[in-house]
C-alpha cells in the first residue's frame, strides 16, 4: 500500500490549512492532510514550512521536530533520532535551512520518517528546489 504523504504529493504530512495550490485530501475517513497536483509542489510547500520555522528561530533538528511531530501525536524522541541520523548532524546542531544541500536532506528525512524509505530520493527533492539557494 502506498503511504497516505505519497499518494497526496505531500512527502511530509503537512496539515491542509489552505497551502496555495494544495485541497484537502479526499478518499479517507478521516481528512487532515494537505493533497497536492505533484509531488514537487508537495516537497516545495514542506520547504515553505522549514523555512517559516527557522524564521521564528527553529534551527535545530530538536526544535524543528519538536513543533512539527508533537510528543501528543508522535514519537518525537525517535523522530529526532533518525532525522539526526539520516542528516549526519547532532539534535542541537544548528541548520542552515537556506542552504540548498543542507534543505534537500532535511526534506528527505522527515519523506522517511513520515513515509517510510524507498519513495522520495535526493535528486528527486533537489529537482523539485531547483538546487538554487532557498529565497
Amino acid at each position: 500500500m502506498i503511504p497516505r504523504g505519497i499518494r497526496n504529493n505531500n512527502p511530509g504530512n503537512l496539515d491542509f490549512v489552505g497551502q496555495a495550490g494544495a485541497h484537502l485530501e479526499t478518499g479517507v475517513a478521516d481528512p487532515r492532510f494537505a493533497a497536492f497536483a505533484t509531488m514537487a509542489d508537495g516537497i516545495r510547500a514542506l520547504r515553505d514550512q522549514l523555512l517559516r520555522y527557522g524564521e521564528r528561530g527553529l534551527t535545530t533538528v530538536s526544535d524543528i521536530v519538536r513543533v512539527y511531530a508533537p510528543p501528543c501525536e508522535n514519537a518525537t524522541g525517535a523522530y529526532i533520532s533518525v532525522l539526526c541520523q539520516k542528516m549526519g548532524v547532532g539534535p542541537d546542531t544548528v541548520l542552515d535551512l537556506r542552504d540548498p544541500a543542507t534543505m534537500a536532506r532535511l526534506i528527505c528525512g522527515i519523506a522517511v520518517v513520515e513515509n517510510g524509505p524507498g519513495h522520495l530520493g535526493l535528486t528527486q527533492v533537489e529537482q523539485a528546489l531547483g538546487g538554487a539557494p532557498v529565497a
